[in-house]
């Protein structure tokens, strides 16, 4: 089930970081997909939001393809998934 505007708002608004990288990421990715994201995504895309910057873009940069923080969560597919969509150039 897709977002509500509401809901896409909330999210997209959360996604501000302190790292000028992590934000041109995250906008260049609400841009391509903010409209067609799905409740399972806005899950997944918030516990990435949860990390600390540097964790963040570690991840975002493929740098990293683990972080404590996450645990297991990194093995979802749909976190997964979300990853290869925020990596794309």
């Amino acid at each position: 089930m897709s977002l509500t505007s509401a809901e896409r708002y909330r999210l997209h608004a959360g996604a501000r970081r302190g790292l000028l990288e992590n934000d041109l990421i995250l906008e260049r990715f609400f841009k391509r997909y903010g409209a067609v994201l799905d409740q399972e995504q806005a899950v997944a895309l918030s516990q990435l939001l949860a990390l600390d910057d540097n964790d963040l873009l570690e991840l975002l940069l493929s740098r990293s393809n683990t972080v404590a923080a996450l645990g297991n969560a990194l093995e979802s597919p749909v976190l997964q998934k979300l990853l290869l969509m925020l990596r794309e150039k």
